[in-house]
């Protein structure tokens, strides 16, 4: 047993990993910041063909503080409220995210039109529509739809609240009819693909991106955003790669943190099993303290307790 070894009146202290991150634009909200892109991306979810952009009001909120979080694309469409976040790791929790962020829009829309919540007429707001575009190396299906409900302790379709959310797999070679309908969307898949194939020949993060860079420009992929923007969406791409190198260290960091306290704990049990077993025997503690290699107050902490 190791020396000194406390189990009552110590806490085990762990590192806490915090991201403190300044977002910048993300590639896919840069794509889809011209309303008429959005339209058409809006059009090929829905199977509409609205043609005039200004049927579409941008509402998307630069920084939630208290998520920590910036939305990628916000907007209203008559009446419905859509919000799309587009993820390249798959998150089981994003419908708990679309509903903090949900809340937050309608409580700025009811502060904006002053309705008056305590009154005897109904206040109409605008219907939610939350999509997640998702292309992450881990393999999913086409489409999926994430329930609020799933984190309940009852599971999905108990209690009172629900958020529901559509994820669309924009993986090249997914959601061809999709694609097809959104000529941008299918873009920015190929372009992501072109950058991964090149990682996965070994080249270094920067040239994976001029290399796809330069092949895409050639077959007329996202030619329009490349040729004018490279030096921005160079900068966006590199934040973006590093910062998911960054949370797959943290969790890698946090797995070997638990098999450690994990190991902590059997110790601290088997040492407690055995203190149980001397006492048990009769043995004075100061014998069991000394047989055991302990302190006589761990001993005496743990007697105290059997």
């Amino acid at each position: 047993m190791t020396k000194n070894l406390r189990w009552y009146g110590v806490i085990w202290r762990f590192k806490k990993l915090h991201v403190n991150r300044k977002y910048k634009d993300r590639l896919f909200r840069f794509l889809f910041k011209e309303k008429k892109d959005l339209l058409d991306l809006y059009n090929a979810v829905n199977r509409s063909n609205y043609d005039d952009p200004e049927v579409l009001e941008i509402m998307t909120m630069e920084d939630v503080i208290f998520l920590k979080m910036k939305n990628d694309l916000s907007f209203m469409v008559t009446d419905r409220l859509n919000l799309y976040e587009h993820q390249s790791t798959y998150s089981p929790n994003m419908p708990l995210r679309g509903l903090f962020y949900l809340a937050r829009q309608y409580e700025g829309i009811i502060a904006k039109t002053q309705e008056n919540l305590y009154g005897s007429k109904l206040v109409k707001i605008p219907t939610p529509e939350f999509v997640i575009f998702y292309n992450g190396t881990i393999e999913q299906q086409d489409r999926m739809e994430l329930y609020l409900s799933d984190a309940f302790t009852e599971g999905r379709g108990s209690g009172c609240l629900e958020c529901k959310a559509t994820m669309f797999n924009i993986n090249r070679g997914h959601n061809q009819e999709l694609m097809e309908r959104c000529r941008r969307l299918w873009e920015y898949a190929e372009f992501i693909a072109e950058v991964n194939d090149n990682l996965e020949k070994g080249y270094s993060l920067k040239r994976a991106i001029t290399n796809a860079m330069s092949n895409c420009i050639e077959r007329g992929v996202l030619a329009d955003i490349l040729l004018v923007n490279k030096a921005e969406v160079m900068g966006m791409l590199l934040t973006e790669y590093d910062e998911k190198k960054h949370m797959k260290a943290i969790r890698k960091e946090g797995y070997e943190d638990g098999l450690e306290l994990g190991r902590m704990q059997g110790r601290v049990e088997g040492l407690e099993a055995l203190i149980r077993k001397k006492i048990a025997k009769g043995k004075p503690l100061e014998v069991i303290a000394e047989e055991v290699e302990e302190d006589l107050e761990t001993v005496k902490a743990i007697a105290q307790k059997c």
